[in-house]
């Protein structure tokens, strides 16, 4: 056998293996910038639903119930929660293009491991105490005196119910993506 030849086989093997590496790597960062952009869409759809709910009940002509999403704090945190982590999102997005571009990037993959787990940690900290407010309002709970209002405020109840879809599909959006982040992070 020459000399030459084995580096040949050596150099075309490596070649082979390389290429579908960075397809792959390609493949996980488009993946990854599809669900932040899903997972962007999602938040921000939340906090406006929530942002906006309202629903005025005249009852005789004396006396007018309302209900708002600010009248509870826990519906306000929600909301402030889901914005952040919206615009945590969109911010990031042109170093997820970069991801894109250079699928080599180490550190900067790190970082945005470690920015989605808090972003995680925040949405999911918004939606779950949301949703606890979001069930007494629609079971109350007559040790606490807390009446049940979904019967009165439909409309309200479920605008805020309907809010929740989207800030737990962005949580298990963001889930994903720390996945892909680690794994990313794994190969390179």
């Amino acid at each position: 056998m020459k000399p030459g030849a084995d580096e040949t086989v050596e150099v075309s093997s490596r070649d082979n293996t390389a290429r579908p590496t960075l397809g792959l790597s390609r493949g996980i960062s488009i993946l990854d910038l599809i669900l932040r952009i899903i997972a962007a869409i999602g938040t921000l759809a939340s906090a406006v639903a929530m942002g906006t709910t309202e629903q005025t009940l005249p009852i005789f002509s004396q006396f007018i119930f309302r209900a708002k999403y600010n009248d509870l704090p826990t519906l306000t945190f929600f909301v402030i929660a889901n914005s952040i982590v919206c615009g945590y999102l969109v911010l990031f997005l042109p170093l997820s293009i970069f991801h894109v571009i250079k699928t080599s990037a180490k550190i900067s993959r790190l970082i945005l491991l470690v920015f989605d787990t808090v972003m995680l940690a925040l949405v999911t900290a918004g939606a779950s105490a949301a949703t606890a407010i979001v069930y007494l309002a629609h079971e109350g709970n007559s040790y606490a005196n807390w009446l049940a209002i979904c019967q009165q405020f439909n409309t309200f109840c479920q605008r805020i119910s309907g809010s929740l879809i989207g800030s737990f599909g962005a949580a298990v959006l963001l889930v994903f993506l720390i996945i892909i982040s680690a794994v990313s992070i794994y190969r390179l």
